[in-house]
């Protein structure tokens, strides 16, 4: 085995760290706000909100992530330049960049796998609670952010941390779009030394580290706010 490359790639092994992590940041972060919009549509929402929002989850659950991250990236990605003033725009920098678009896809997918966790979380909790709070005279949107959320979200805790595992897990397709993220600098690795397990167990070190830190985060905060049933 040999390791020392790394005093050689380290500074390209960091920033590739550090636009995965920005990838799951992003991705989660804006995933879920997403999802709560689309758990809620589809449990309070009218009959044609509610087809629109399960057939967005159906959807982008049912097709594979590499596909949806292509359709954008070689799809959307190619049409872009034909906008008139766009190149000539503030926004062109970001948006010629894949690091955009795998961070477009990754939020898109997470939120339609987040809003079903969601949904049945918010369908679990008990209607008594509910009851109770309409009865000392809450709005409907009072109810919501005081109880009815904050309860979904409790009962959903674990499932959310096991999809955000799955979501860093996914972060390597990044890859194929040429972010340069932790994946993509142990490819450049292998083809600059060719060494080929080495750069691999470096990655692998990374995700599971991550994975603990994630878990025990998650693990901590639901020691916080444990779920009465």
């Amino acid at each position: 085995m040999d390791f020392s490359w790394i005093f050689s790639y380290w500074p390209l092994i960091a920033a590739g760290a550090v636009q995965t992590v920005l990838l799951l940041v992003i991705s989660v972060g804006f995933g879920f706000i997403l999802a709560i919009g689309l758990a809620l549509a589809q449990v309070t929402g009218p009959r044609w909100l509610k087809l629109l929002a399960r057939g967005y989850c159906t959807c982008l659950r049912g097709t594979p992530l590499l596909i949806q991250l292509w359709l954008l990236y070689y799809g959307v990605g190619s049409l872009l330049p034909m906008i008139p003033g766009l190149r000539a725009s503030f926004l062109w920098p970001i948006l010629r960049e894949g690091f955009f678009f795998a961070a477009v896809s990754f939020t898109l997918n997470y939120a339609a796998y987040e809003a079903e966790v969601l949904r049945g979380a918010l369908l679990a909790v008990p209607k008594g609670e509910l009851e109770a709070g309409r009865s000392f005279g809450m709005s409907s949107w009072t109810l919501l952010r005081r109880i009815w959320l904050p309860r979904a979200i409790r009962i959903a805790l674990p499932t959310i941390a096991g999809e955000v595992v799955l979501q860093l897990k996914a972060t390597p397709l990044a890859f194929t779009v040429t972010v340069m993220d932790l994946y993509a600098v142990a490819y450049k690795v292998r083809q600059d030394t060719l060494l080929v397990y080495e750069p691999l167990m470096v990655v692998t070190v990374f995700y599971v580290c991550l994975t603990l830190i994630i878990t025990r985060a998650f693990r901590i905060v639901e020691a916080q706010v444990p779920v009465r049933r």
